[in-house]
């Protein structure tokens, strides 16, 4: 099963990083969030994508032709071009065995008309679909499971977003009785964590999002959500990069491969 991964949005709150790479490039741990999120669905089996690229699609392309030499130390013979790669011992890890799809879907497509320019490479099969810029450790195959015994057309994995804000609350004399840093809230929001049948694209309509296609499937009753009550995070702004660093180094709850 393909997964596609959006990943051609500007991504205009992170403009201190997306000013000079796109924003599934921006690093977390020393590699890009689009690396993480592709290691947490091969860990389950499924590895083989179709990124919907967009604004500076070139950077990813070119992360991925030559990862090996931003992996490894190599030589480089100019005239000829030829390289010669050097593994420094046994230790290093070898480079993932990822199958991939690059395909350019437009500099300011919505996200419906990215997913709909991908239909020709989807073979008219079930698929799966997730944003360039969320983590999580949810099981990828726990999902699917449930989307097929569902029999409906999408199912969206549900997750508890953080408050943007600090939580407040008061008593009847308007003291302050609680107050809590940008909380979990109980609430659940679309993760990005998604699987769909073929028939989705009868519910995409040109130059949309595909939020507004959801909204088409929850009126015909063919939308199942997937609820996740465990960890997941999304980098939306620069301190949720921060966030995000910090909590590779110190528990990367996300990290479900060895």
């Amino acid at each position: 099963m393909k997964t596609v991964i959006l990943s051609g949005g500007i991504g205009y709150r992170l403009k201190e990083e997306t000013e000079f790479k796109p924003k599934p490039m921006v690093q977390v741990g020393g590699k890009p969030i689009l690396w993480h999120i592709m290691k947490i669905y091969s860990h389950y089996g499924f590895n083989e994508f179709i990124i919907a690229l967009g604004y500076k699609g070139d950077d990813i392309k070119d992360y991925f032709l030559n990862q090996r030499f931003f992996q490894y130390d190599f030589t480089l013979w100019t005239k000829s071009r030829r390289a010669q790669v050097h593994k420094r011992n046994n230790k290093d890890k070898e480079i993932e065995d990822f199958q991939i799809t690059f395909v350019d879907t437009g500099l300011e497509s919505l996200t419906g008309e990215r997913v709909r320019r991908l239909q020709q490479y989807l073979n008219n099969e079930t698929f799966m679909l997730t944003y360039g810029d969320g983590v999580s450790d949810v099981d990828i195959r726990e999902i699917v499971k449930f989307h097929k015994s569902k029999k409906v057309i999408g199912t969206i994995t549900g997750v508890h977003p953080h408050s943007r804000w600090g939580l407040v609350r008061k008593n009847k004399n308007n003291i302050v009785t609680l107050f809590r840093q940008k909380p979990v809230l109980s609430e659940y929001v679309n993760g990005g964590f998604m699987v769909f049948e073929p028939e989705l694209f009868d519910f995409i309509k040109p130059n949309e999002m595909i939020e507004t296609a959801l909204e088409r499937l929850t009126k015909r009753k063919q939308l199942a959500i997937f609820t996740h009550d465990g960890f997941w995070h999304s980098m939306d702004t620069y301190p949720d990069v921060d966030n995000l660093n910090k909590i590779w180094r110190e528990d990367p709850k996300w990290k479900v491969w060895k």
